[in-house]
């Protein structure tokens, strides 16, 4: 499971111009799923994610959490993510964990995200989004379990 994450100032997702997610302050979460992936890993990426320390403290250093420096959390599904890109000019997609499981686990992720106590927005799965966002930095880290 892969987590491509965003330290943000914003960020929105719209689904046929209507806004269905959108965060000030915290992390853009874009998730993708692969086909050996499962509920333990799901929740391993979900406290690495939310654990992660990639916001300043006082002293201007990355020592606090997404929940310590009082953010939300994005999560977006981006089943390009487990693209294979070694070879050729066209990305393979057999990395990729199949249609319902992929959601299956998605939506596992999210609610591991909840259960932490962060707001959790999310995008819709498998729909065509647009996804605007300012990053904060630029932060970006990619995270996988």
């Amino acid at each position: 499971m892969i987590a491509l994450i965003q330290r943000v100032t914003q960020a929105k997702v719209d689904i046929a111009g209507v806004t269905v997610g959108a965060i000030n302050h915290g992390l853009l979460v874009l998730l993708g799923v692969e086909k050996d992936d499962n509920q333990q890993k799901a929740k391993r990426l979900c406290e690495k994610v939310c654990g992660y320390r990639i916001f300043s403290d006082e002293n201007d250093k990355m020592n606090l959490n997404v929940q310590q420096a009082g953010g939300s959390l994005l999560v977006v599904s981006q089943f390009t993510l487990a693209a294979e890109t070694q070879k050729g000019m066209r990305p393979g997609f057999s990395n990729g964990a199949p249609p319902e499981m992929a959601e299956n686990l998605y939506h596992y992720f999210v609610e591991q995200c909840k259960q932490q106590g962060l707001e959790t927005q999310t995008g819709q799965f498998a729909a065509d989004m647009q996804v605007t966002l300012t990053n904060d930095g630029p932060v970006t880290f990619w995270l996988q379990v």
